[in-house]
């Protein structure tokens, strides 16, 4: 985006590559996969030393079409908190019974959607 603006759309993202790539590994390998490729990401971003004019800059997405640089930082934000949020949905679930009524006054227990069970 920062090279090509939309002259060239972004690569085509597989969404189901990290299925493959995480097979055999065990959860402590992957949490450490993570930690490691989300210090990488953040330094090589930081590095970038990005101005506030550099977040209007705009790329091609093949299904979305024209998106600026600040659309997809802020996406990644999200995306993480979503997974934040698919987390304690989990963590949440064994206790659907066990919070007895007051289960009607907390959310974690009652949201639908892309995550629900």
């Amino acid at each position: 985006m920062l090279e090509n603006d939309e002259a060239r759309p972004f690569d085509p993202f597989d969404r189901f590559a990290q299925v493959k790539e995480s097979q055999g590994k065990s959860l402590e390998q992957l949490l450490d996969d993570f930690a490691r490729l989300r210090r990488e990401n953040l330094a090589a971003l930081q590095a970038l030393n990005l101005q506030p004019e550099d977040l209007k800059r705009r790329g091609k997405h093949s299904a979305l079409g024209v998106v600026t640089l600040s659309e997809l930082l802020a996406t990644w934000t999200v995306q993480d908190l979503t997974h934040a949020h698919q987390l304690s949905r989990v963590m949440a679930h064994p206790y659907c019974d066990e919070v007895g009524p007051w289960g009607a006054y907390l959310g974690v227990l009652k949201c639908t959607g892309h995550s629900a069970p």
